[in-house]
């Protein structure tokens, strides 16, 4: 790790954040800075001149969709992240993102349910033709706690209503939420076909499909995106559907790139959740035992970034970035700081020895702990 590219810029952590500070970002009446990077040494990275994420392509030809290449998942905003926050907070939150470069933005008829698509489609009219707005369908009512529903009839049901929530004519990207074992995925993407050629929806995704699944719907509708759990704790997709996705041309869209907030940090093992508004206290995954078991790679990632001025968050997006360049992170957070901190992380790019060096040391911790209970990943939300 102490072998870096001699062309890199060194900078000045604590001069490029002053420069950052004297733009000041006014939320309501309160000032928030940015994130706090590592003080003393210097940086030995690409510059930091501005937390913008740039841009990257999912899907290919005319399926093809421009998009940032940090998106903003919004899920959390109004549910299943123990508290609610103000929605004023929020909205305002969403334009800022958009001000730094995301024109990305995830949500889903599930997330609330309902509501979540009324908190994105109010921040984002001002400027909706400038964005790409994701959403999904898939449960009865939009409630997971009812089951999958993918009926043809429903996908037009719930297209119509989320429009109407989200202020717009048309979705750019809308996602099969999760695969429903009791309608055929031909069915379901003839379905999105047909939306698209009338113009209600721009292109097909899909979520936590598996590779055979995948095929069978992109025959009938090319798919633009996958969304699939993807962190350093949850590197399964590497194996299989990544694969599947290059060969066939799909961009990839990892949710809960920071494995819902175990990746920065922050979580510990006294971390105490709201159980009525947040998945996390069931999860094993985040139960104490298992927090402590896998902080060897949070160490890791400290003591990279460390040397670099990156925070543990930054260095696991920027790791997922140097994965393939169709992937396209949507980190969600209810905190400005949060926001520009993870934007940020676009702009550092690893060297290859640095590189391999830290994925080496990462793949040697065992985590501990499933993701979700049993098959819930197939059956449930994020």
């Amino acid at each position: 790790m102490e072998v870096r590219d001699s062309n890199r810029q060194n900078i000045s952590p604590s001069s490029d954040r002053r420069n950052f500070l004297k733009n000041g970002i006014t939320l309501g009446a309160i000032l928030i800075a940015g994130p706090t990077l590592a003080s003393g040494a210097p940086i030995t990275t690409t510059s930091f001149n501005s937390p913008s994420p740039g841009k990257r392509i999912l899907g290919s030809g005319k399926n093809s969709l421009e998009v940032s290449s940090l998106g903003l998942g919004c899920m959390g905003m109004s549910y299943h992240r123990s508290f609610i926050p103000d929605k004023k907070v929020m909205i305002a939150l969403i334009r800022r993102a958009k001000d730094l470069g995301v024109s990305f933005f995830d949500t889903a008829e599930a997330y609330g349910p309902l509501v979540n698509e009324e908190l994105v489609g109010e921040a984002l009219r001002p400027f909706r033709k400038e964005i790409v707005l994701a959403t999904k369908f898939g449960f009865k009512e939009g409630k997971t706690t009812l089951g999958l529903d993918s009926r043809p009839q429903n996908i037009r049901k719930v297209v119509e209503q989320s429009l109407k929530r989200l202020n717009t004519d048309y979705i750019d990207l809308l996602y099969q939420h999760r695969v429903d074992p009791n309608i055929p995925i031909e069915d379901v993407a003839g379905t999105v076909k047909d939306l698209i050629s009338e113009g209600k929806v721009m292109h097909f995704g899909m979520s936590e499909a598996n590779s055979e699944t995948i095929r069978k719907a992109h025959a009938v509708q090319p798919i633009t995106a996958l969304q699939s759990e993807y962190s350093l704790v949850t590197r399964q997709p590497e194996y299989d559907v990544i694969k599947v996705c290059e060969e066939l041309g799909i961009g990839f869209v990892p949710y809960s790139p920071l494995s819902r907030g175990l990746i920065t940090g922050y979580i510990n093992e006294r971390t105490t959740y709201i159980a009525s508004n947040d998945n996390r206290a069931s999860l094993p995954r985040y139960q104490p035992e298992a927090i402590i078991a896998n902080w060897p790679l949070i160490d890791i990632l400290k003591e990279f970034g460390d040397q670099c001025g990156l925070t543990v968050a930054q260095v696991a997006l920027a790791w997922l970035l140097a994965q393939k360049p169709f992937i396209v992170p949507i980190p969600g957070t209810t905190k400005l700081a949060h926001l520009q901190e993870n934007m940020w992380a676009a702009d550092f790019k690893f060297d290859a020895q640095e590189l391999q060096e830290i994925t080496n040391k990462l793949s040697k911790v065992k985590i501990v702990g499933d993701r979700y209970i049993g098959t819930q990943a197939q059956q449930t939300h994020k």
